[in-house]
């Protein structure tokens, strides 16, 4: 399954002064525990299509002429588009940027799912590589203690090393 979950659980009419009315569906956006919600009307859904056709085969998107004043339109129209958007997130295992941004939801470079864990094999140097952003980088060997003329110190490695092994041993 994948982590992205999205449901259109309504829509509104607005009506504006400068252009005759519009519908705004609701999307509502669950990855990784996290929800929120991203407002877009018909056209913004259409753009989107239009994008896709450039890197993926997307699915059928429900026709841009209907009578949008007509609830029962309006409510067929809703469900076409969650199904539309749920059918792209389960036909592709590495949804498109414009995909993503079009839900806000931020995107990071993709590692196909070989490669994410590395390899037990040594002789497969190529598969053992890191496949992350590292959290954390050290200009030196992190579990040696700082030499004596080190006048900065790292009080963390220190304190860790000193309390895993030597927990008796009193801090300078």
């Amino acid at each position: 399954m994948h982590p992205v979950r999205v449901s259109i659980p309504s829509f509104r009419s607005e009506n504006n002064l400068m252009e005759k009315g519009f519908t705004v569906f609701k999307i509502e956006v669950l990855m990784n525990g996290r929800q929120h919600t991203v407002e877009k009307r018909y056209r913004e859904f259409h753009a989107l299509h239009k994008m896709l056709k450039k890197s993926i085969k997307p699915p059928e998107i429900p026709s841009k002429h209907v009578r949008n004043w007509i609830p029962k339109v309006l409510e067929q129209r809703r469900q076409g588009l969650e199904l539309y958007l749920q059918t792209i997130i389960m036909e592709n295992v590495v949804l498109p940027k414009i995909f993503l941004d079009f839900l806000n939801i931020r995107h990071f470079p993709s590692v196909p799912k070989t490669e994410s864990c590395g390899s037990f094999d040594t002789e497969s140097m190529e598969s053992s590589k890191l496949s992350h952003q590292p959290g954390l980088l050290f200009l030196r060997d992190p579990y040696l203690l700082p030499s004596a003329h080190d006048t900065f110190s790292n009080v963390v490695i220190e304190g860790v090393i000193h309390g895993v092994f030597y927990p008796d041993l009193q801090p300078r």
